[in-house]
């Protein structure tokens, strides 16, 4: 078990927090959630009222409130972003503000507060297109878009600048896929499983592209480790975290086996999205001994069982599954933020 009882989670109720909080809490921890909770409140629903969580309601740009929320906290896992190109590119402003921007004020409250461990969510899109079969730690960075730029960027900060006394740890993350209470259906094998649902077509646009796969039980298990490792293990390192590398084809053949329906076809478009990777995790394998154990096939199964059992309603309509909708109505409404 983890020295660190009081932990905090910034994005908590986001796709990966919603799975994370509540293992978090399940697992004895102390959970303080700070996010605005655009997409709503109801994925901690099944925690309402548990005395170890503790939602937050604030934007991360706001610094004072940030340092005020952080008090008392021993570890902070920050997963608040606008968190794929798309979205950023919406508004390009907007993203830098809360994507780079707010990350200088984030450290500084996480110093102000003494907080002894500090994990930073980048990602994997941090390498861009790469020739070679397996893209490890130690490769250059060569990020394609805004958002990727800003997360390798961010990186960067929290190397040169460091936390002081306070331990510090980055992850770089494949694409996560698999059922969570604030699912995503933008994410590849989640938007590939639904359509083959709902309309029995899979649309793969190109189809070459490789793609680095995590289940989110897998992500979940990854933060924990990193809060329950030692920390002459995890300071100052970046990981990768990524399991099953497929190309977008491949993952589509994948989904319409899994679904066992014959009928579900395949259409491939053309496209210029010529994101591709291929991410080698062994080195975090090798210090710390996580590796992860769920396939895509588990993802695709839990999607269909959870879509089937209805909850997952709307799929295709709804702007809370989508990021980009969701920000766009958000946009429209004028709630996009304070700063």
């Amino acid at each position: 078990m983890t020295p660190f009882s009081r932990v905090a989670v910034t994005g908590g109720a986001g796709y990966v927090g919603s799975a994370l909080v509540p293992a978090l809490v399940e697992a004895g921890y102390d959970v303080t959630v700070l996010d605005c909770f655009f997409y709503g409140d109801h994925v901690f629903d099944g925690l309402r009222g548990h005395p170890c969580l503790h939602p937050v309601r604030l934007d991360i740009r706001d610094e004072r409130a940030l340092t005020a929320a952080l008090q008392g906290m021993e570890a902070v896992v920050h997963l608040a972003c606008i968190s794929n190109d798309p979205s950023f590119e919406l508004d390009p402003r907007l993203g830098k503000s809360i994507n780079y921007d707010a990350f200088a004020g984030v450290l500084r409250a996480v110093r102000a507060n003494s907080v002894k461990r500090f994990i930073y969510a980048s990602s994997s899109s941090v390498y861009g297109v790469k020739d070679q079969p397996d893209v490890r730690e130690e490769d250059a960075c060569e990020p394609l878009t805004d958002y990727s730029r800003y997360k390798w960027l961010c990186e960067q900060q929290l190397r040169d600048e460091g936390l002081g006394s306070c331990e510090w740890v980055i992850l770089r993350p494949a694409t996560v896929c698999g059922w969570a209470p604030r699912l995503r259906l933008d994410l590849t094998v989640n938007l590939l499983t639904i359509h083959a649902l709902v309309n029995r077509v899979i649309t793969v646009f190109g189809g070459t592209q490789l793609r680095p796969n995590l289940h989110i039980h897998d992500m979940v298990a990854a933060y924990r480790a990193m809060l329950e490792a030692p920390g002459d293990l995890v300071h100052g390192q970046t990981w990768n975290v990524g399991y099953q590398n497929r190309s977008v084809m491949e993952l589509a053949e994948l989904v319409r086996r899994q679904l066992g329906d014959p009928a579900a076809r395949i259409e491939v478009r053309p496209t210029d999205d010529v994101r591709s990777y291929h991410i080698n995790a062994d080195r975090i394998r090798q210090a710390v001994g996580f590796a992860p154990r769920w396939t895509i096939e588990e993802a695709v199964q839990g999607l269909c069982e959870a879509y089937r059992d209805g909850k997952i309603p709307n799929p295709l309509t709804d702007p809370r599954y989508h990021n980009l909708n969701m920000m766009q109505q958000l946009l429209q409404q004028e709630e996009l933020f304070v700063g």
